[in-house]
């Protein structure tokens, strides 16, 4: 696994061994991030359940500002600490405006700080149907002040999810038993 696209693009990401993390590929970062186009230059990202960081790190890539990362597996977050390194180094910069919270990212708070413009959301694909909501109302109060803020959530292909107080702008995939991101932004 790979970053995908732009200054970093092609240096080496590392993921934890055996099942704990299930990774983005890099096929569906790279649909991710066409779609989002130049809304990833200068923004503040979130990566909710990072895995091995892979969502933020591409759009620390491709010109993202900073962000952070939460992860409750030790072994993933130590791999998205790793990762940071690796591509903070490629970008010529410091990661000090990257922040790594090793967390339960169903209850980590998340109002405080700068507020994200992309939040990156890629949780075990069998917990989606009981966290969803709950996540979705927790991210409408610490978006409000971002009404144009994004949401992009990775589920499989046979789950529909609509929040309340949630538009679905655009889904991303194959259809049922692939993975599929689904792009939302507060109802207005």
């Amino acid at each position: 696994m790979r970053i995908s696209g732009g200054v970093a693009r092609g240096i080496q990401l590392l993921a934890p061994k055996g099942d704990a993390v299930r990774p983005a590929t890099d096929g569906m970062r790279q649909a991710v991030f066409s779609s989002l186009g130049a809304r990833v230059a200068g923004a503040r990202f979130l990566d909710l359940f990072a895995g091995s960081g892979a969502y933020g790190l591409e759009a620390l890539s491709r010109g993202a500002a900073g962000g952070g990362f939460v992860e409750q597996n030790a072994k993933a977050a130590a791999c998205v600490r790793r990762n940071i390194d690796a591509v903070c180094k490629s970008l010529g910069r410091d990661a000090r405006d990257l922040a790594v919270l090793q967390a339960d990212a169903r209850t980590v708070p998340l109002a405080g700080g700068a507020v994200p413009d992309l939040v990156f959301i890629d949780p075990p694909y069998e917990m989606i149907a009981d966290i969803a909501p709950a996540l979705f109302t927790r991210l409408t109060e610490a978006l409000a002040v971002k009404p144009d803020a994004l949401v992009v959530f990775e589920l499989p292909g046979e789950l529909d999810l609509a929040p309340a107080g949630w538009t679905l702008l655009k889904r991303l995939g194959k259809g049922a038993r692939q993975p599929t991101v689904a792009f939302y932004r507060r109802a207005t």
